[in-house]
């Protein structure tokens, strides 16, 4: 498997070229049209059968073995994030606003590279390969809308294989888990309505505002106060919004953020807790309050039988790898989706480099990913399904 490790090495040149057009040409999630173009052109070359459009803006290609066997899906993401660059880097966006910052370019441009690799091997394949080049996985529902189109069928899927480049770690770094790897994340949102009027005049008025900062308190209790210590659980209020002037107090006051969580019975607490803060504080402040939650993705849970391929691939094809047994994160993925009909398992690939100034984390303006980790990531992608279908 070593050659594949070489032959992804040999590649490079291609794989850069890509990641760093992409790079440049950053589209959110149901936007990739350009991306998804330039996809589309590199797997019709190789003499794939392509299709174009599944849930918008998706990629699919069939690439079958000389020989009948199982079907393993690998997924690669395509979308970027609304942030505005500052890396410098001679291939940074040129468009405004919009960023490749959490390493989607590289994942479509590894994809793209697997895609050689495994075609020059389809002789030696029993059984086919599905390549998924998914859009919107920043939330936005990507994956669930690719399943909902029938991408885990015809022909259907007996394994599942994904990975993301990872600057939480070092270039040579690699997470995996025999079970959860990352959380189920749902949004939510509260609207707190009060009595407007005059700053100067407060008794006169009921304060939203107050009484949103009252329960933005309260929710913190939640994890430290009512989820077991041995539980993992997160609630995040991200965004508040009240008010146009300094001296007037608002009729409404507006938070949103999210929470994450492993165990479904974890987050039936968190819900229920948070609709009796948002609730009972409201009530206490004389205002009233509403709470929606909304599912985001589920928990990203690997299978054990497929990690084992994982694990006895990664000591073939990257036998210097440092790998961490059990990794857990609380990002999430919608990758779950796909693992949800077929068993599979979610890869950390780590890419950052001290050494180079490539340490800012994922969603930063200044994140930017050592380019060799994608030979790596190609290569174990690729020998990972070649082992599957064995």
């Amino acid at each position: 498997m070593n050659t594949l490790l070489k032959e992804a090495q040999d590649l490079f040149e291609y794989t850069r070229a890509l990641r760093r057009d992409f790079h440049m040409h950053p589209e959110m999630g149901f936007k990739e049209v350009r991306t998804a173009g330039v996809v589309a052109r590199e797997l019709g070359k190789l003499g794939l059968e392509v299709t174009s459009g599944v849930a918008e803006t998706g990629v699919v290609a069939m690439l079958e073995g000389a020989q009948p066997g199982p079907v393993a899906l690998l997924r690669f993401d395509m979308d970027a994030l609304p942030i505005m660059e500052e890396t410098g880097a001679e291939y940074a966006s040129l468009n405004p606003g919009v960023m490749h910052a959490c390493g989607h370019d590289g994942h479509v441009a590894v994809g793209l590279t697997v895609a050689r690799m495994l075609q020059d091997r389809r002789h030696e394949m029993r059984g086919s390969v599905k390549l998924v080049f998914q859009p919107a996985e920043e939330g936005a529902g990507g994956a669930e809308r690719m399943v909902a189109e029938g991408v885990m069928d015809s022909p259907k899927v007996d394994y599942t294989l994904a990975m993301h480049l990872w600057n939480e770690q070092p270039l040579g770094w690699i997470g995996l888990s025999d079970g959860p790897l990352m959380a189920g994340a749902d949004l939510f949102s509260i609207t707190v309505e009060g009595k407007g009027g005059h700053g100067a005049l407060p008794q006169s008025a009921v304060d939203p505002i107050v009484a949103s900062a009252q329960i933005i308190l309260a929710l913190q209790t939640i994890v430290s106060r009512n989820i077991s210590p041995l539980d993992s659980a997160v609630v995040t209020v991200g965004c508040v919004k009240a008010g146009d002037a300094f001296n007037v107090i608002p009729q409404v006051a507006e938070l949103g953020g999210t929470i994450r969580w492993f165990d479904l019975q974890v987050r039936v607490k968190l819900v229920t807790r948070m609709e009796e803060i948002v609730q009972s504080v409201a009530a206490a402040m004389n205002c009233k309050a509403s709470l929606t939650v909304k599912v985001m993705t589920p928990a990203l849970i690997n299978n054990p039988q497929v990690t084992a391929v994982v694990r006895q691939t990664i000591g073939e094809t990257l036998p210097d790898a440092q790998v961490a047994e059990n990794h857990r994160v609380m990002g999430s993925e919608d990758m779950a989706y796909f693992m949800q009909k077929a068993p599979g398992s979610f890869i950390l690939i780590g890419s950052a480099n001290a050494e180079k100034g490539l340490v800012f984390g994922h969603h930063h303006p200044r994140f930017d990913i050592d380019e060799e980790s994608m030979p790596r990531a190609a290569a174990l992608i690729a020998a990972t399904a070649l082992n599957l279908l064995k």
